[in-house]
């Protein structure tokens, strides 16, 4: 799926760019204490279905719960040589405008707590709620998750209506749902469609961030203003938070995506809580388990699971005696398949966890309990703002690197960092003192403080150089 036709919508007003920074929770303030959540855990139904004509009653306190979210931000622009020529009162630096900004948001709580998407808030200077009722409040940012694209604001009101959650692990396929939000800026509006379908993955959204991707698919229109907005099931509970939709056109063509309200809730209650997020660490490494290698670490070709193919240097898993070959089978007793589903449902415990895995090695069963850790924010970091991943074909075709080159490749670096002009994004690092590297946790083993040579790969040539790590 190319990721030119994602997009994640807080319609801009007067311009289509939408990149807005977060508003800092403010140093040295207290921590919050999370407020009191509605909460309805049963099935939407027993599994017994009857017609309805209409869901008037279930939508229209949805419409108070959920409201507007309009952003602005002051954009600062170098100005054109060649206007002073013509235009003499032309300041000589820059000029300025003010960009503005629209998605949607959900009332989680009476006194005044908003759940809606990072990208809606990002970057704002200014924050205006708009509720149904015509009432408008300047909100503030309370944090903000790039990693889910969630984000909690907060106005200065009680008694507001508060939306009711569900439990979205028990969301079916074909269950009926509804999208509200502000699409367009037309004003609040109700789209219906059903759960397309759940726990999808791989689509490029977070990419950028390195995020987790978990989202419900379904087929109610969602459109550029509805990010941040509330989709809800046919009791009228909260189910997700819209986030982004599949579209060549930027329109709706009926695939849209919500975080699932339970990944909502989670990074809902540490950002109120303690103003970040913080994610459990394993520290490994792992393939899906195939047919054919399954069978050749002493297992039927029918077993789910993922083979570890290294473990982190003084990681929870090294620590528990976890090894390379080893296969995970569970976690917890829920079956996992793919590094990504590792990597999310590891993300989803706090520090300090201790999980039971299920483990086959050389065939035979282990059982084996791991404590985790906290995840670094840059997990990918080697070096002071360079990021590196495995050098995939995708990556390959994209960076045009020659398909013999194998190593790390730089995927982001920070425009600070010391070392940007020598390791720029494509280069691949194919040695580290003299060893070579295809693992990110590897290549911080080797790295170590003091001078390190790499060989490096940049455009079809090759150098060796000496790094410094402070």
């Amino acid at each position: 799926m190319k990721s030119s036709l994602i997009a994640r919508f807080a319609a801009a007003a007067s311009a289509a760019s939408l990149a807005l920074a977060v508003v800092a929770r403010g140093e040295g303030a207290p921590a919050a204490r999370m407020p009191e959540l509605k909460k309805d855990s049963s099935a939407v139904n027993e599994g017994r279905s009857s017609v309805i004509a209409s869901y008037a009653d279930i939508v229209d306190p949805v419409e108070r719960e959920v409201v507007s979210i309009e952003s602005s931000k002051i954009v600062r622009e170098a100005v054109n040589p060649i206007m002073r020529q013509f235009f003499g009162d032309v300041p000589e630096d820059e000029r300025e405008h003010k960009e503005m900004g629209l998605g949607s948001g959900v009332i989680v709580s009476s006194d005044g707590y908003i759940l809606t998407n990072n990208h809606v808030i990002e970057g704002a200077d200014e924050l205006t709620v708009d509720m149904a009722d015509g009432h408008k409040y300047t909100a503030k940012v309370v944090g903000a998750d790039p990693k889910t694209d969630i984000a909690v604001v907060k106005i200065d009101a009680t008694g507001l209506p508060a939306v009711t959650f569900a439990d979205s692990d028990k969301l079916r396929v074909g269950d009926v749902v509804f999208a509200v939000g502000n699409p367009l800026g037309v004003g609040e509006t109700v789209t219906m469609g059903i759960v397309s379908a759940k726990s999808r993955s791989g689509l490029g959204i977070l990419d950028d961030v390195h995020g987790y991707e978990d989202f419900i698919q379904t087929d109610a229109a969602i459109n550029m203003g509805n990010s941040g907005g509330a989709l809800v099931d046919a009791r009228g509970r909260l189910i997700g938070i819209n986030s982004a939709i599949v579209s060549p056109s930027r329109g709706n063509i009926g695939i849209g995506f919500a975080v699932p309200v339970n990944m909502a809730a989670n990074v809902m209650r540490s950002l109120i809580e303690t103003g970040t997020v913080s994610r459990g660490f394993l520290g490994v490494s792992a393939d899906p388990l195939t047919p054919d290698v399954a069978e050749q670490v002493g297992l039927p070709k029918d077993t789910k699971g993922v083979i570890v193919t290294s473990t982190g240097q003084d990681s929870p898993a090294e620590k528990a005696g976890i090894k390379r070959r080893d296969v995970i089978l569970s976690i917890n007793g829920k079956t996992v398949q793919s590094h990504d589903e590792l990597r999310l449902t590891i993300s989803q415990m706090p520090p300090g966890t201790k999980v039971a895995l299920e483990i086959s090695r050389d065939g035979k069963p282990i059982s084996i309990s791991v404590t985790l850790a906290q995840l670094a924010d840059k997990p990918n970091e080697i070096l002071d703002g360079v990021e590196v991943g495995r050098l995939t074909e995708d990556l390959r075709r994209r960076l045009g690197i020659d398909p013999r080159t194998t190593g790390l490749v730089v995927t982001a670096v920070s425009d600070k960092s010391d070392y940007a002009q020598d390791l720029p994004v494509g280069a691949v690092i194919i040695e580290i003192n003299r060893n070579p590297v295809d693992e990110v946790a590897t290549a911080k083993a080797l790295i170590h403080p003091g001078h390190n040579l790499l060989l490096v790969s940049y455009r079809g040539l090759q150098r060796w150089l000496v790094v410094t790590k402070r």
